[in-house]
C-alpha cells in the first residue's frame, strides 16, 4: 500500500529493558496502549473519548432547538377574518379548538423510545455492542437533526393553524379604518378594502395564539418520520427486505410497522384539527430526509 497504509515500527529495546540503553539502579516497565477495536466491548472511558464530542454536539444542538421552540414567533403574519358583508373570509381557519389527540411530547417519545426497544430487542440475535451504540446515536441524530430543523422553520415561517380564529377571538372593533368609503376595523388594517389584520386584533390567549401561528411544518410528523423512519431502515438493513429477490412475508410487515406509526401520528392530526395537510406533509419530508441522512 501507499504511505497510507504503512505502520511505523516500535523502537528496537536494549535486552536490557531501558530504551535509552542506560541504568538507573531501577526497572522500568513499558506499558502497552489497550487494544481497541470493533471486534470488543471498549471500556468507558474509551467510548466516552470517542463518543464525548458528538454528545456536546447533540446537547448543545438540542439546547438551541428547545429555546427557538420556546420563542414567540418571529413574523407577524396579515390575516382577514370577514369581508365587508361580515362573511368569513377563510372558514379552513375557524374550526374548534380540541385537545390532541397525540401531544407533541407522546410523538417525540414514541419516536425515541420505541426504536430504542426495538435496537435493543435485535441484540438477542446480534449481540453487538457497537450496533447498538451506532444505531442509537443514529437515532438522535436523526431526532434532533430533524427537530432542529423544524422549529426554524416554524421560528421563522410558521403558518395558521386550522383552529386559529377559535385561538385569536379578533374583536374587530378595536380600531377602526376606512378605505374606499368602507369601514373596516382592526390593528394595522391593510390591504384591499382593509381586509387584513394583525395578531393585535385577538383577545385570546397569548400563548394559545403564539402556538396558533406556527403550524408549518408539524413537529409530530417530522419526530414520527425521523424516528420511526429510522426504525423502518434499521429493520431493512437487519432482515435485508430489499436485497432479497423473495423475502419472507414477516420480515415484509415488521419492517413496513414503524412506516404506518408514523402514518397514523400525522394523520391524527387531521383529525384534531391541529395542522393543515401540507404542515403534515412538510413535516414527513424533514423527518425522512433526517432518517436518511443519520443512518
Amino acid at each position: 500500500m501507499g504511505i497510507f497504509g504503512k505502520r511505523r515500527e516500535a523502537a528496537a529495546v536494549p535486552a536490557n529493558g531501558h530504551a535509552n540503553g542506560h541504568h538507573n539502579g531501577t526497572s522500568s516497565k513499558r506499558h502497552a496502549a489497550e487494544p481497541y477495536t470493533m471486534s470488543r466491548r471498549p471500556s468507558f472511558g474509551q467510548w466516552l473519548k470517542g463518543t464525548l464530542l458528538d454528545i456536546i454536539t447533540m446537547v448543545c444542538m438540542g439546547a438551541i432547538g428547545l429555546g427557538i421552540y420556546m420563542a414567540p414567533p418571529a413574523p407577524n403574519r396579515s390575516f382577514a377574518v370577514t369581508f365587508a358583508d361580515g362573511e368569513v373570509v377563510y372558514p379552513q381557519f375557524a374550526y374548534p379548538m380540541r385537545n390532541e389527540i397525540i401531544p407533541i411530547w407522546l410523538a417525540a417519545f414514541l419516536a425515541s423510545v420505541i426504536p430504542i426497544c426495538i435496537i435493543l430487542l435485535m441484540q438477542i440475535r446480534i449481540r453487538s455492542f457497537w450496533d447498538v451504540n451506532n444505531a442509537v446515536i443514529g437515532l438522535l441524530y436523526s431526532l434532533i437533526c430533524a427537530a432542529v430543523f423544524q422549529v426554524f422553520i416554524k421560528f421563522l415561517i410558521g403558518g395558521l393553524r386550522p383552529h386559529f380564529l377559535e385561538a385569536c377571538q379578533p374583536d374587530l372593533s378595536r380600531v377602526t379604518a376606512s378605505q374606499g368609503g368602507i369601514a373596516r376595523t382592526g390593528y394595522s388594517a391593510a390591504g384591499f378594502q382593509s381586509l387584513y389584520v394583525t395578531k393585535e386584533v385577538c383577545t385570546g390567549d397569548t400563548k394559545e395564539i403564539n402556538d396558533s401561528l406556527e403550524s408549518f411544518p408539524s413537529g409530530h410528523t417530522t419526530a414520527a418520520f425521523a424516528g420511526l423512519g429510522y426504525l423502518f431502515l434499521y429493520l431493512n438493513a437487519k432482515f435485508k427486505v430489499f436485497s432479497d429477490y423473495h423475502p419472507a412475508m414477516w420480515k415484509l410487515i415488521i419492517t413496513y410497522i414503524p412506516i404506518l406509526g408514523a402514518v397514523l401520528i400525522g394523520g391524527a392530526l387531521t383529525i384534531d384539527e391541529f395542522h393543515n395537510w401540507y404542515d403534515i406533509f412538510a413535516g414527513a419530508a424533514i423527518g425522512i430526509v433526517g432518517a436518511f441522512m443519520d443512518m
